[in-house]
């Protein structure tokens, strides 16, 4: 891979403090839980924009702010959610959601490389790949946590079902995000994912 540019390294700094804005928007305001079946869900924004990532930056790139992103929280940097840090939020139940977001990044990326141009269809399936990989990753991952450090005895539907007011909202914003990033990219072509093959 070819040296990363300075617009580059910009591009994928935005993207680490919107990976920290989004893990914890409910911190500085409350009030965006939304209500579902009875329960409030935290509106995280994480995987909103780590699909973004790779849709605007490409495979490349956006993988790498990913990574960028969970190394600045294994330093320390207060930037999971609920303004935590440090390498034991890996191996907590939901540690496998961190993990997966370079792979929701770098699959939205690669699919939307296969587009000559930014098209809704391509990118709403990159989207909906890079949902697959966040909660098939995630889930599984908080599945095996509960049944062997945790000593929880939990089936893996019961993991599924516990994640299902998630996953409703996240698929209508991971929706979002690919009619978000394909008028944005129209805009803003310098950072087309066009641009990410010569990396």
């Amino acid at each position: 891979m070819k040296t990363l540019r300075t617009v580059d390294l910009t591009f994928g700094s935005v993207f680490v403090c919107l990976m920290a804005v989004g893990a914890n928007i409910t911190v500085w305001l409350p009030f965006l839980a939304l209500p579902i079946g009875g329960t409030a869900v935290p509106l995280s924004l994480q995987t909103f924009f780590a699909i973004i990532a790779g849709l605007m930056l490409g495979k490349k790139r956006g993988s790498i702010a990913m990574v960028t992103y969970i190394l600045v929280g294994l330093a320390g940097v207060p930037v999971f959610a609920q303004m935590k840090a440090g390498p034991m939020q890996l191996i907590s139940p939901t540690g496998g959601f961190i993990i997966s977001f370079i792979g929701v990044a770098f699959v939205a990326g690669w699919i939307a490389e296969q587009s000559r141009k930014p098209s809704t269809p391509v990118y709403s399936i990159a989207a909906l790949a890079g949902l697959a990989i966040n909660y098939g990753a995630g889930v599984t991952y908080m599945y095996m946590a509960m049944n062997t450090w945790l000593e929880l005895d939990i089936s893996y539907l019961a993991a599924w079902t516990s994640m299902l007011p998630f996953l409703i909202k996240d698929a209508g914003l991971t929706c979002l995000a690919a009619l978000f990033t394909v008028n944005l990219i129209k805009r803003l072509p310098s950072t087309n994912h066009s641009a990410a093959r010569t990396l």
